[in-house]
């Protein structure tokens, strides 16, 4: 028998609402970093004690509109992991740290993961994970308040008929 407990295995509903809210959510972050080249970092526990990590590099722009990913796969992995953080029923907690290369250093934002949506993280706790480990040549984030993401309803039974 297993020291480390089972994972719980969501329907298929709970799934589809975690990504539409996931495809909201990674919209709302997008327009929130604006234009600029920027780095995705999610990190969770899962209900089972271990921890997974997501990273994407992109690049975006509002005028005219564009978003390129480094990387498919590494963003396609981030937005998986983010539909189970939001989901909830597998993933502990969970944080996305978002980094926007600025000179003359990134600056940083966060948010952390409850209740099935993004929320911004205190920006104490954040400049605590983003500080470099002693010894390391690293480069110094600039902390900033992330923005609040304004989340919208699952499905359309929740809007009134016009």
């Amino acid at each position: 028998m297993s020291a480390r407990p089972e994972l719980t295995h969501p329907g298929d509903d709970a799934i589809a609402a975690a990504m539409s809210r996931t495809l909201t959510a990674l919209s709302a972050v997008f327009q929130a970093l604006g234009d600029g080249e920027h780095t995705l970092n999610l990190v969770g526990e899962r209900t089972d004690n271990a921890f997974v990590t997501g990273r994407t590099d992109l690049s975006i722009g509002m005028e005219p509109l564009r978003l390129a990913v480094l990387d498919e796969d590494e963003f396609c992995a981030l937005r998986m992991l983010l539909v189970f953080a939001l989901e909830g029923s597998t993933m502990r907690s969970a944080v996305l740290v978002a980094t926007t290369a600025a000179e003359p250093s990134p600056r940083a934002c966060g948010w952390s993961v409850r209740d099935g949506w993004l929320h911004p993280m205190d920006t104490d706790d954040l400049q605590a994970a983003v500080i470099p480990c002693p010894d390391l040549t690293a480069v110094e984030r600039k902390v900033y308040p992330a923005p609040v993401l304004i989340q919208l309803p699952d499905s359309d039974e929740e809007t009134p008929d016009a």
